[in-house]
C-alpha cells in the first residue's frame, strides 16, 4: 500500500481484503501529516516510512523493493484511499499466480456512464480515454484502461522491468506498463467501479495535464528505443 494522507481510510480498506488472501501487507508511507503510520502499526501492518515525500512513484519503487525481499511471488499494490474495492485482490492475483498473466490491472472504464457515475471528473475521463486510446495504438495492446491504480505483479514481472530507474513522480504507472509491452510480458485486466469521494486521493488539472505530457514522452521514448533511434535507461535490462 503506497500511502500519503490515509489515516481516514485505511482501516477499511484493509477490512475489505478478503480474508486469507494475503501472505504480508506492506504500508509505506510517503512521509504522510496525519496519523498514517500509526494507524498501520495499530493495525499490523509491516510500516515503512519515509523521512521525505519522495512521490508516488517513489513510495512505489520502495513498496515494490520490500516485497522482492520479503520473498512476494504476487505483489498487489492497492492504495489506502478505499477508491478501489480491495474485494478484487484475490481475483487479480489468481490470474497471476495460475499463469495466465504477468500484470492484472483493475479497468475503471467499464462503460462511460459508470465511470462518471462514480465521480471521475469529466476532464480525467476524457484524458484516460485519449492517452488509452494512443498507448493501444503505439504498444501493440488493447487495454481497456491504463491509468488505473490498482495493480498486480508477478514477481518475474518486477525482476523483469528496470522500475528502479523510472520516475519518482505520477509517470511512473504509465512507464512501468510501456516497459512491460517493451519486455512482452502479459498484462490483463478485469473491472473495477470507479469511486471518487473527498478522502480519496486525485491529482488535479494542472498534475493531470503534466502527467498526460509526460507519458506520451515515455511513448516516444519506446518508439526510438524499438526503433534503434536511441537508448534509454528505462529499457535497458536489469
Amino acid at each position: 500500500m503506497p500511502a500519503f494522507n490515509a489515516e481516514k481510510t485505511l482501516q477499511m480498506t484493509l477490512a475489505d481484503i478478503p480474508r486469507g488472501s494475503t501472505d504480508k501487507v506492506i504500508l509505506v508511507d510517503d512521509a504522510s501529516h496525519d496519523r498514517t503510520a500509526e494507524v498501520g502499526r495499530e493495525l499490523g501492518l509491516k510500516v515503512i516510512v519515509h523521512e521525505t515525500n519522495l512521490g508516488y512513484g517513489g513510495n512505489q519503487k520502495t513498496c515494490y523493493r520490500t516485497a522482492l525481499e520479503e520473498g512476494a511471488d504476487i505483489v498487489v499494490m492497492l492504495h489506502p484511499d478505499y477508491q478501489y474495492n480491495p474485494k478484487l485482490v484475490p481475483y487479480l492475483a489468481g490470474l497471476i499466480r495460475e499463469d495466465i498473466c504477468d500484470i492484472m490491472l483493475a479497468n475503471r472504464i467499464r462503460t462511460r456512464r459508470e465511470a462518471l457515475a462514480g465521480g471521475m471528473p469529466l476532464y480525467k475521463y476524457m484524458f484516460n480515454r485519449m492517452l488509452t486510446f494512443i498507448e493501444n495504438l503505439f504498444l501493440g495492446l488493447n487495454l481497456g484502461e491504463y491509468h488505473t491504480g490498482y495493480r498486480a505483479f508477478s514477481r518475474k514481472a518486477l525482476e523483469t522491468i528496470p522500475w528502479e530507474n523510472n520516475s519518482n513522480d505520477f509517470v511512473f504507472d504509465q512507464e512501468i506498463l510501456i516497459q512491460a509491452a517493451y519486455f512482452g510480458l502479459r498484462v490483463g485486466e478485469i473491472p473495477v467501479p470507479a469511486k471518487y469521494f473527498a478522502d480519496a486521493s486525485s491529482i488535479n488539472f494542472s498534475r493531470s495535464f503534466k502527467y498526460g505530457i509526460s507519458t506520451l514522452l515515455t511513448l516516444a521514448k519506446f518508439v526510438m528505443q524499438r526503433t534503434g533511434t536511441a537508448r534509454f535507461s528505462l529499457f535497458r535490462k536489469k
